[in-house]
């Protein structure tokens, strides 16, 4: 059974940083491209930064620069380090596992005050 567990997400205020978790089983996780995606109130949902499995990376031009993707391989994790938060970062931030077939998780909240 495939879960991706996403946690690490939480009120921050502006200027701030979280460290977002997402720990997946159920598949071989070196195998998968990993990305990070958010959604705010009534916008679409929005790709913020992928790694492949040769950890090569992309992020949105939004984030470029504050924010890090990062994975670890033998603990089956994908990370978002999101440095010098904005408000306009706060959304339901989400991990997809994408190769033939994509898998998402259920999503954490970030709200970023100003």
């Amino acid at each position: 059974q495939v879960q991706l567990v996403e946690s690490g997400g939480g009120l921050v205020q502006a200027g701030g940083s979280l460290r977002l978790s997402c720990a997946a089983s159920g598949f071989i996780f070196s195998n998968y491209a990993m990305s990070w995606y958010r959604q705010a109130p009534g916008k679409e949902r929005e790709l913020v930064a992928i790694i492949g499995s040769v950890y090569s990376t992309h992020y949105a031009d939004s984030v470029k620069g504050r924010f890090t993707i990062s994975r670890d391989n033998a603990k089956n994790t994908v990370y978002l380090q999101m440095n010098s938060l904005k408000p306009e970062d706060t959304a339901v931030y989400y991990c997809k596992a994408s190769q033939a077939l994509d898998y998402w998780g259920q999503g954490t909240q970030v709200t970023v005050t100003s």
